[in-house]
């Protein structure tokens, strides 16, 4: 837990000495008002995002608020778990489509929404829906969409700059600024390009903390990386055109339908009774084994907003000792 934290405050440390290195270079080749008027324009798109995000979510996932009596098992489960996580009762929601997963979304912790599918209620057992609906508290609980809607702000000013000073802008009349504010978007174009991996690297980082955090809740390791096992296949099973259709709504998911295929793979090897879980035996055995990837998967993964489903499961057994 400590080196995913490291690793998070050496990311948001990096991603804001990129923003600062832009910055000096601004000051020098160009007048620094426009550079405050495009920064303006893109807080300004990162705050509409954040305050239209849940309605936008809420439209397109077709999602639908409970209550109590609409379905109480439900209901209690998440309630209980937020009670153990120490946070407000979030609104509970289910979103009628068959793709099986479940997603939590809002403007901070007090707004905090949990939402499952129709698909995972008929997948998972009360275990299983309890690990995943562990994995979305802890997210409400770590402030995760606050996070990745700031951080994601950052590529965004990098493609704006760039744009700008590539196509548009000279900082002053003669050539030589003028090459300047070329390698100034040049330079931009670079940083956006680096930040969005940077950003999508903490977004897989939030995604192992949440792990942990509903394994802290209670949850076994083994019961998780089962239910991760289960919406793969289950994923792999749903028809591609729901699946594409849901695709910019992945970030929010638990796991990533769209690799299911590939990931389903890399998985069959853990279930070795081939029983559809992924027991403690079965899990313990993942512990003592090296898992590599070959190159094409790091570049799925470093382009992914999920860890590669094999190293997170993997993760999971260390948790398991």
């Amino acid at each position: 837990m400590f080196m995913l934290r490291l690793k998070m405050w050496l990311l948001v440390t990096a991603l804001f000495g990129i923003v600062y290195a832009l910055v000096v270079m601004l000051g020098y080749y160009a007048g620094i008002s426009n550079f405050y008027f495009y920064l303006a324009i893109s807080v300004g798109i990162m705050l509409l995002q954040y305050m239209m995000g849940p309605l936008i979510v809420q439209w397109t996932m077709r999602v639908r608020y409970i209550e109590r009596k609409d379905n109480p098992d439900l209901y209690n489960m998440i309630e209980g778990l937020a009670v153990q996580a120490g946070i407000p009762m979030p609104r509970v929601a289910i979103s009628e489509i068959t793709l099986p997963n479940a997603f939590a979304f809002g403007r901070s912790v007090k707004d905090g929404r949990v939402c499952v599918t129709s698909g995972i209620l008929r997948l998972l057992n009360a275990g299983e829906l309890r690990a995943v609906l562990g994995h979305e508290i802890s997210h409400i609980k770590n402030r995760d969409v606050l996070t990745i809607t700031i951080l994601s702000v950052i590529p965004l000013i990098m493609y704006r700059i760039a744009w700008q000073f590539l196509f548009f802008g000279r900082g002053r009349s003669d050539n030589r600024s003028g090459g300047g504010a070329a390698l100034i978007g040049l330079a931009a174009f670079v940083f956006y390009f680096i930040t969005n991996l940077l950003v999508l690297y903490a977004s897989r980082i939030r995604e192992y903390f949440a792990d942990r955090g509903s394994v802290d809740l209670g949850n076994s390791p083994s019961v998780l990386a089962s239910s991760l096992y289960k919406l793969v296949y289950g994923s792999a099973r749903t028809d591609k055109k729901e699946v594409r259709e849901y695709e910019g709504f992945k970030a929010f998911f638990v796991n990533d339908p769209s690799q299911a295929m590939n990931e389903i793979r890399e998985l069959r090897q853990l279930d070795t009774n081939s029983d559809g879980n992924i027991d403690l035996a079965e899990l313990a055995a993942l512990s003592n084994k090296n898992v590599r990837l070959n190159f094409t998967d790091k570049l799925m993964e470093a382009l992914s907003t999920h860890p590669n489903m094999l190293r997170r499961i993997k993760k999971l057994s260390d948790y398991n000792r």
